[in-house]
């Protein structure tokens, strides 16, 4: 077997707080959309990284993912959003940080979904 992605479902009460920060934060662009539609969702994509939300109130409260993106330049990425979006910077990780594990870290947080920016 040979797979290509990983592209997992994120379900948000509002799926504009979705587009926020992956969108208007991350720089990712939408690859498809009908946000008007009576179930809103979307595919977003960045590079080799697909995401599809879904506005979706009862599935949004039972599932808060958490997610690693991994990059080679983690300290170019903090500036870019520690200056337009400080207020997605996770509290408990919110400047680049050398894990024990030997990975520089620092973390992203809205109301639904945990992003952790990684560099090895």
């Amino acid at each position: 077997m040979h797979f290509n992605r990983l592209v997992p479902n994120v379900y948000y009460k509002n799926i504009n707080d979705g587009l926020k920060m992956f969108v208007d934060c991350l720089g990712f662009k939408m690859g498809h959309e009908e946000l008007k539609s009576k179930e809103p969702f979307c595919v977003i994509e960045g590079n080799e990284f697909h995401l599809m939300l879904f506005q979706h109130e009862k599935l949004a409260k039972e599932h808060q993912p958490e997610f690693r993106l991994v990059t080679k330049n983690i300290e170019d990425v903090y500036q870019k959003v520690s200056t337009s979006h400080p207020e997605y910077l996770h509290p408990n990780l919110n400047k680049v940080t050398l894990r024990p594990w030997g990975a520089k870290e620092f973390a992203l947080r809205d109301g639904q979904v945990c992003l952790i920016i990684q560099q090895w």
